[in-house]
């Protein structure tokens, strides 16, 4: 299974550090990771996808838990918020192809940020998902580089992690 964690830390320098080596000790793999700012200067926001069973999941939270730099977790059910990553596809795109390729990104939402005389450069922020079967219409155009950030993910509604 895979499970979003929502992770508030103080924003204090080596303090990712400390939460990256708990996963590396425990040997956890992180599926995506990525940090900001919270509204609070003095606060980050560390969205964590791991995968594994109801157990290591649990233990990961404990683990975290014993962090002194760890304010609160929150393990997010599915259902109950958004997240979106960025996926950036560098893709070959001559002749016909290339008008494809543009109907694609129009259809599914994606930005063109670069054309040259042999590529087009597309940007998709969006679900996991909906990245992915981006990334499985553009295979068969040749897909040169990808380049993805980590999901951000927020609760649905007006709680508020803190």
């Amino acid at each position: 299974m895979t499970c979003t964690l929502s992770v508030l830390v103080e924003n204090q320098a080596g303090v990712l550090s400390r939460v990256a080596s708990l996963f590396a000790r425990r040997g956890f793999n992180i599926d995506s990771l990525a940090v900001g700012e919270t509204e609070n200067p003095s606060l980050s926001r560390i969205t964590i996808v791991v995968s594994g069973d109801v157990r290591t999941v649990e233990q990961i939270e404990k683990q975290l838990n014993k962090l002194i730099h760890v304010v609160k977790i929150k393990n997010l059910d599915k259902s109950e918020y958004f997240s979106r990553q960025v996926t950036l596809f560098k893709v070959m795109g001559e002749g016909e192809k290339r008008s494809e390729i543009i109907k694609l990104a129009e259809i599914t939402g994606a930005k063109i940020l670069d054309i040259t005389e042999t590529t087009l450069t597309l940007e998709l922020c969006d679900t996991l998902e909906k990245c992915l079967d981006l990334q499985n219409l553009l295979e068969p155009y040749g897909i040169k580089e990808i380049a993805k950030t980590g999901c951000v993910a927020i609760e649905k509604g007006s709680n508020i992690l803190r």
